[in-house]
């Protein structure tokens, strides 16, 4: 199997979730140049979810990418968005249905790499995986990725078919996966794709003053509340200190610790602004020592963040069960 940096083309990719939910409102045209312009500079790799915006994002990728065969996609399916709220759906005889209504959506005739966005509680991972590893063999999907399992669903699933990639959250904010899922995920031959490696912006220094804006939703992650918020900008400071002895951003020291993690590694920064994502391709460019490494964990070390992810995850994670299988 190829390696995941070969796969995405690039060691640095760009999240797009903001660009339809998350973050407060976006304007679809700016998004869209915001893409192209992360295209035309070398970033390959574009992250969607058919859940992301209830298919707004994967339509508004597909308009950005018209024409540019260079994209590579990477989307997930098992949340589903609906009107009437929102569900974990992985059954194997809705995949196929699933994937297709990605691929028309985005405008491609397959997909880079396909990920099980959540493992659905009412369906073995490996019936799921299952159902994917048919749509390597009919052409529909190139590589298969998991999205926040455990190491025992991964070991479940690459029992069935190899595993290309898992994501997860990673960051210098947020490094608890390094006891567990990152581990396996290295056993089992798949690579990491780190979502929020700026830490939902924490990371970047650049939270905007006052209240989040409506459907922001780090307004309800305990990172960014009162103590914990001000215990973390504490070591934000710090690290803003170090990365001006480097001449780089808060953020590209931020994407070039986690890129000095290996090269089975590929964060996903995720902004709107173009200046922005030219900024964090640049961190790819950024090398740091051992010594380095050390300097940091010493500057950041995991117990100086405050502020438990793992309690907003939960919360944002639905166990709605499934619809019946069809007569």
């Amino acid at each position: 199997m190829a390696s995941l940096r070969t796969i995405t083309r690039g060691a640095v990719g760009l999240g797009c979730m903001g660009f339809s939910q998350a973050y407060g409102p976006a304007d679809d045209q700016q998004s869209i140049r915001a893409i192209r312009t992360a295209l035309d500079h070398g970033v390959r790799l574009l992250d969607t979810a058919m859940s992301y915006g209830a298919g707004h994002n994967e339509q508004l990728i597909g308009k950005a990418i018209a024409g540019r065969p260079d994209a590579v996609i990477a989307t997930k399916f098992g949340i589903v968005r609906e009107p009437s709220g929102t569900r974990l759906d992985a059954h194997p005889d809705r995949v196929r249905d699933y994937c297709d209504a990605s691929l028309h959506r985005l405008g491609v005739d397959a997909i880079d790499l396909y990920y099980l966005h959540r493992v659905d509680p009412s369906v073995p991972v490996a019936e799921s995986v299952g159902a994917m590893a048919d749509l390597v063999t009919a052409g529909k999907v190139r590589h298969l990725g998991l999205s926040e399992v455990s190491p025992a669903q991964l070991a479940d699933a690459v029992a069935v078919h190899p595993i290309a990639a898992v994501q997860l959250e990673w960051s210098l904010a947020w490094r608890e996966p390094e006891d567990d899922i990152i581990p396996a995920a290295r056993t089992a031959g798949a690579g990491i794709v780190a979502y929020s490696p700026l830490g939902r912006g924490l990371l970047t220094g650049a939270l905007p003053t006052g209240p989040f804006a409506p459907g922001d939703f780090r307004a309800g992650d305990p990172r960014f509340a009162n103590s914990s918020l001000a215990a973390n900008l504490q070591v934000v400071a710090a690290l803003e200190a170090k990365a001006q002895g480097y001449g780089v951003s808060t953020g590209q020291l931020a994407l070039a610790w986690l890129l000095a993690q290996g090269d089975d590694v590929v964060p996903i920064p995720g902004t709107r602004n173009p200046t922005r994502i030219l900024e964090n391709a640049a961190a790819a460019q950024v090398t740091l020592t051992p010594a380095d490494l050390a300097d940091l964990n010493e500057i950041a070390p995991r117990s100086a963040w405050q502020g438990d992810r793992r309690s907003f995850a939960a919360h944002h994670t639905t166990r709605t069960p499934a619809p019946p299988t069809p007569a």
